[in-house]
């Protein structure tokens, strides 16, 4: 698979609904309000922003001049019935912005829709449960060989009909209900088939127990922390750990009257995704401790450092960032096929090479 680049934004809408497309008597259907984010994922042609490496901007501001006309109303002016799915579908058909791969809305921070490569929608919800686990196969020294705890979460996704969002997001409450009751204030390794409950088999075991109930599951993503975590689609697994970096940087290609020119900087969040077989004994695909241990070197030449000084790097636009890190860590870290460099919350841009590696931006 050749590279495959693409921006990402999020912008935030505060706004009013009914959802008359709800079940009679759901909630819904009443008039009611949400803080929605919006995301796009977009592979952009060259040239299309106003210099090289202000797509992100470019892209960001596309999204502002779409959503801005409905944000602070009641969108049941707009259109007839704002479902998040109908919501994510306008949102995909903005007009300025060319090569949308993905469009998504999320009208909580642990609900919401995304509409993927062939427009198909997707419903997620996220579950949190506070339990305690340690790992038994791991080396004599690993600090997860004593027992721990976490406030984990999980993301089920489940891929559903036109206009069936509401339900299906229902019926994914149900199914998730006696997994919550049996995982939340206990101890993984108590559970029978969780004796070693690494993020991955914690996905697995999720993935077996509710896909008979619930057949239109296409992936569960289990957070351990809120940086890394792992995910899981009945065939393959796959892991990611997150790094903040606090850098200062200058846009060479951007104009002198340009702020972008100027030295500025960002809290950036690096997210490196991997995959690999699972190991049955160790019960992960890769350590996060691993991950972590050898991008460090990478790290340190990123965090707290101005970038524009950085040996071999094109510019600072995020797209060139994230293609320096792939390169600098191609030897050390093998696993890894997508690189997330987000600039500011939900924006950045996504870079991978490996088949199957460009799947949404995670919720």
């Amino acid at each position: 698979m050749s590279d495959r680049l693409a921006h990402v934004v999020c912008r935030s809408l505060d706004a009013a609904r009914r959802v008359p497309s709800a079940p009679d008597g759901h909630r819904w259907r009443a008039l009611h309000g949400h803080r929605f984010s919006l995301r796009l994922r977009a592979e952009l042609p060259a040239h299309w922003a106003a210099f090289a490496g202000a797509e992100t901007g470019s892209l960001r501001d596309a999204l502002s001049a779409c959503t801005g006309p409905i944000d602070y109303s009641c969108l049941n002016d707009h259109m007839a019935d704002p479902s998040d799915e109908n919501l994510a579908r306008w949102l995909r058909a903005t007009p300025s912005v060319p090569g949308i791969v993905s469009a998504a809305l999320d009208s909580s921070p642990d609900h919401g829709v995304y509409l993927d490569a062939d427009a198909a929608v997707h419903v997620w919800r996220r579950y949190r449960f506070e339990s305690a686990h340690r790992l038994p196969n791991v080396p004599p020294d690993h600090k997860c060989g004593r027992m721990h705890g976490h406030s984990f979460a999980v993301v089920l996704h489940a891929r559903g009909e036109t206009g069936e969002g509401v339900a299906l997001s229902d019926r994914i409450d149900t199914c998730w209900a006696p997994l919550h009751a049996a995982f939340d204030h206990a101890c993984l390794n108590d559970i029978a088939g969780l004796e070693n409950p690494t993020s991955e088999i914690i996905a697995r075991y999720v993935w077996e127990r509710l896909l008979p109930a619930l057949p239109s599951l296409t992936r569960i993503t289990v957070f351990e922390t809120a940086s890394c975590g792992a995910h899981y689609d009945g065939r393959a697994h796959r892991i990611w750990k997150d790094f903040s970096l606090d850098s200062a940087v200058q846009l060479r290609a951007a104009p002198k009257d340009d702020p972008r020119a100027r030295i500025h900087g960002h809290t950036y969040t690096l997210r490196l995704h991997a995959s690999a077989p699972l190991d049955e004994v160790r019960g992960w695909a890769i350590d996060f401790g691993d991950i972590k241990e050898r991008f460090t070197p990478t790290f340190l030449l990123l965090d707290h450092r101005p970038l524009h000084e950085l040996a071999g790097v094109a510019d600072n636009d995020p797209a060139s960032l994230a293609r320096w890190v792939r390169a600098q860590i191609a030897d050390s870290l093998p696993w890894v096929d997508r690189i997330d460099l987000l600039e500011s919350d939900g924006c950045g841009v996504q870079l991978s090479w490996r088949a199957g590696a460009d799947s949404p931006a995670m919720p």
